[in-house]
C-alpha cells in the first residue's frame, strides 16, 4: 500500500528481523519438546526394566539391569548435548561481544546450501589457524563452523567439542 500514513504502509523491515529473532525459540522448543518425549520413553523403559529386576528371577534381574543401562546412557548423553549447547551459545555470545563472531559469507545455492568448493577454499585459514595456536578456543571454535560448512559434521563436531573444553578451562582460569 502506498501513499498512506507510515502505520498504514506495508513496511518489511522491522518485521524480518522479529522473524528471525523467533527462529531461535523454535528450534529450543523443538529440543525441548524432543527432549520430552525422549525423557517419557526413558521414564517407561525404566520402569519395565525395574519391574523385571524386582521378580527376583536371576535371568529377569540380569536383563532388567541390563536394559536400565540404556535409560542412563540416554540421560548421560543428552545432558552431555545440552551442556555443549549451552557452551556453544556463551561462546558465540563471548565473541559478539568483542565484535569477533565469525560472518558467514560464503556463497549458496538457490536452496541455500553453503557452495562446497568456496567452503573447502576458506576451509585452509581455518585449519591454519587451529594449528598456529591450538590452545586458541576461538580457532577451535571457527574451524568448527569449517567444518561444517565443507559438511564434515563428525570432524565440526570434534572440533565444537575441543573448542568448548578450551573455553571452559579459559574461564575457569579467569575466574
Amino acid at each position: 500500500m502506498s501513499g498512506g500514513t507510515p502505520d498504514e504502509q506495508d513496511d518489511p523491515g522491522p518485521a524480518a528481523p522479529r522473524a528471525r529473532a523467533r527462529r531461535p525459540w523454535g528450534a529450543i522448543l523443538g529440543a525441548v519438546l524432543v527432549t520430552l518425549l525422549l525423557a517419557l520413553y526413558v521414564w517407561q523403559v525404566a520402569g519395565r526394566a525395574a519391574a523385571l529386576v524386582r521378580t527376583g528371577e536371576p535371568v529377569a534381574v540380569v536383563i532388567g539391569v541390563g536394559v536400565l543401562v540404556l535409560p542412563v546412557l540416554v540421560v548421560g548423553l543428552v545432558a552431555r548435548e545440552f551442556l555443549l549447547a549451552g557452551t556453544v551459545q556463551r561462546m558465540a555470545d563471548d565473541l559478539a561481544g568483542r565484535d569477533r563472531l565469525p560472518v558467514d559469507d560464503l556463497p549458496r545455492s538457490p536452496g541455500g546450501r553453503i557452495d562446497r568448493a568456496a567452503a573447502d577454499d576458506a576451509f585452509g585459514a581455518y585449519r591454519d589457524a587451529a594449528d598456529a595456536d591450538p590452545q586458541s578456543w576461538e580457532a577451535w571454535y571457527n574451524l568448527a563452523f569449517a567444518y561444517d560448512a565443507s559438511r564434515d559434521r563428525r570432524r565440526a563436531r570434534g572440533a565444537l567439542r575441543r573448542a568448548a573444553a578450551l573455553y571452559r578451562g579459559h574461564r575457569h582460569a579467569q575466574q
